[in-house]
């Protein structure tokens, strides 16, 4: 467990929180909200030990490990990516290394005690199958084996992070700590993370925008407000229940003391001046004096206004994409992509990460050229458009909020532009702030204020909740529910799609599935499966081995050769287990002479570097079969029955 004692946090004259005291225990889940700056990611990093408190003390047991999500993926680059995952496991990685390390040094000299010790904590801890672990948790987390062995620098800025999630959890800490994980994870990575979060024995402390994900994994929920952090109970839905039910008795309460306080002194002001009801209304005032009114103070959270409307209706048919193909040097990212869409309908684009979904709104925008393939629009259509990457679109650093947006209403006054950014909360002086200065959320409230300013009959947002709270994401949904054009988004959260959806087009590897429907109708046919990455593995693998077309009647020379062929891989097969048997069995044999704390006393050095060497050999040659055996088992199941 982690135990907060009344810890307090200030920056200057600014209050983050005060007074908090939590207990996090093992087996639950904690999801931390809270407005952006409030002080969750400050609460992470003091729970961490990366930042000291104003006040109050952190406690954990002195043996507990704990994991936490960075962003230095630079110091790996050059790291392959198995090697990067299995570091997060500090202790078997140096034990492993250092092993490599004594053996490397045995002919000039030899450890045996320390070998004998390391070789007992790899084993005890699971280190001989720290590597197929790490490979599990990569491929949950959407990053293919083939791409295991390369090193870090291959992949892109989103799946480096990815790598550095699967390092937090291979290390198998005490305590996570997380700083929204579901940040560059698509729909299905996601659900597996949830899976293996609600395998985690430990305290999960979730920093997350995502509702659904909170939803689905949190039993408690930390709030950060009111300059407090107070834990409830259950998920984030039944915190925001309990929360506005909270703060309704109380003010509730506080409109009860004061009605009391103004009859006492309706009362005073009446009978004062007579002599007969002096005592009485002395004794109302000091009734007065007694009556305590508890000070609520504001809230930290804030919620923009994003009024979308359109200036005018496009034609009936919006857009019509045929024949898309796009391709970046040999990585086909579209083929053959075929839609379109109607006046009025909310379609959501969903699949897994680099299958193409932003790619496919850059060419419709025209701002990346296809290969091949048609984009039309409807008549009378007017598109806007939100990029995930926000710099693509702010441009100017150095322009003003004001004068940025000012460019966008040429001839609107100066209080119709103000106006309009106090909307997205930006007010008073903060309209004089650079564009370059803006953090992420920001940058995204004031794109969106274009948008509602030029008033386009089709809206494309490609990850629109990327980088906003939670507010500015349940205000978004509420401006789109509002808004009467039409409306094409890209998005991994999972409430966002549910809440907006009235058609669901996923792009997977095989094609388009295009689904006329909600998300929650969408999944009610495909099943939750579909989300589950561990699932979606298992079928591919289920279809690679027994997924073959029904093929025409062979004769009977056919039928012969497929039964000599068959016989051929059978026994190669098996010849191939039994080495492999052999192979093991001897490893087995030399692993528990290791072992054997007076191996190294009684054993003399001729022998003992001839076994080293021997096991070496073996483990390179039980590799090496172990190749071979998933070839002919794979080629077996290729194979027609006979």
């Amino acid at each position: 467990m982690i135990t907060l004692s009344n810890v307090s946090k200030t920056f200057g004259d600014q209050t983050l929180f005060e007074g908090a005291t939590l207990q996090f225990n093992p087996g639950e889940r904690y999801g931390i909200v809270g407005a952006n700056g409030c002080g969750k990611s400050t609460l992470l990093k003091i729970l961490a030990g990366e930042e000291t408190a104003s006040d109050g003390d952190v406690t954990r047991p002195r043996r507990s490990t704990l994991g936490v999500l960075k962003q230095d993926h630079f110091q790996y680059e050059n790291e392959r990516i198995l090697d990067v995952v299995m570091m997060g496991n500090v202790r078997l990685w140096e034990a492993m290394h250092e092993k490599e390390q004594i053996l490397a040094r045995a002919e000039d000299h030899f450890d045996g005690d320390r070998y004998a010790e390391l070789e007992d904590l790899i084993l005890q801890h699971g280190g001989y199958t720290l590597e197929s672990r790490a490979g599990e948790i990569l491929e949950g987390l959407g990053i293919p084996s083939e791409a295991h062995e390369e090193p870090l620098s291959t992949l892109s800025g989103g799946f480096k992070l990815r790598v550095l999630l699967a390092q937090v959890l291979a290390s198998e800490p005490d305590i996570l700590l997380l700083d929204e994980p579901t940040n560059h994870l698509d729909i299905i990575s996601i659900r597996w993370l949830e899976r293996f979060l609600e395998e985690f024995a430990g305290a999960a402390l979730l920093v997350s925008h995502d509702h659904r994900f909170l939803d689905n994994v949190a039993t408690m929920i930390v709030d950060v407000d009111y300059q407090m952090v107070k834990a409830y109970p259950g998920n984030y839905q039944a915190f925001m229940k309990r929360k506005v039910e909270d703060r309704e008795r109380k003010e509730k309460e506080i409109a009860k003391r004061e009605g009391q306080i103004a009859e006492q002194k309706a009362f005073v002001e009446r009978f004062r001046a007579k002599a007969t009801k002096a005592r009485q209304a002395q004794s109302k005032l000091k009734a007065i004096d007694r009556i305590e009114i508890e000070e609520l103070p504001q809230s930290t959270r804030r919620y923009p206004h994003f009024r979308f409307k359109q200036t005018r209706p496009s034609g009936r048919q919006v857009l019509d994409v045929d024949g898309l193909s796009k391709a970046y040097d040999d990585n086909q990212v579209l083929e053959n992509v075929s839609l379109s869409v109607n006046r009025g309908e909310r379609v959501a684009i969903i699949g897994p990460n680099g299958i193409g979904k932003s790619t496919l709104l850059k060419v419709v925008m025209g701002e990346v050229e296809a290969d091949a393939g048609t984009v039309k629009w409807g008549y009378e259509t007017h598109p806007g458009y939100v990029a995930q990457d926000h710099t693509e679109q702010l441009g100017h650093d150095a322009a003003t909020l004001e004068g940025w947006l000012a460019n966008v209403a040429p001839g609107e006054s100066i209080g119709f532009v103000r106006g309009h950014l106090g909307a997205v909360l930006f007010s008073g002086d903060e309209a004089d702030k650079k564009v370059g200065a803006l953090s992420g959320g920001e940058a995204a409230r004031l794109i969106f204020a274009r948008e509602v300013i030029r008033q386009p009959n089709v809206l494309l947002l490609d990850e629109p909740t990327n980088h906003l709270d939670l507010e500015a994401i349940e205000s978004l949904v509420k401006g789109l529910l509002a808004y009467d054009g039409t409306l094409v988004f890209v998005s991994h959260d999972r409430w966002f799609v549910g809440e907006l959806a009235t058609r669901i087009i996923e792009i997977t590897p095989e094609g388009i599935n295009d689904f006329p429907g909600s998300y929650r109708e969408y999944l009610e046919k495909c099943g939750d499966d579909h989300l589950d990455a561990q699932a979606v593995l298992q079928k591919a693998r289920e279809k690679k081995r027994d997924g073959k077309p029904e093929k025409k009647k062979r004769t009977n020379a056919e039928q012969a050769e497929a039964r000599r062929e068959r016989k051929q891989w059978s026994e190669k097969l098996e010849s191939i287990t039994r080495e492999l048997q052999q192979a093991e069995s001897r490893l087995d044999t030399i692993n528990e002479r290791f072992v054997d704390p007076k191996f190294y006393e009684k054993t003399p050095n001729d022998e003992r570097t001839a076994l080293e060497a021997e096991h070496r050999s073996l483990s390179e040659k039980v590799t090496t079969l172990m190749q071979q055996w998933e070839v002919a088992e794979t080629k077996l199941g290729e194979l027609p029955e006979a």
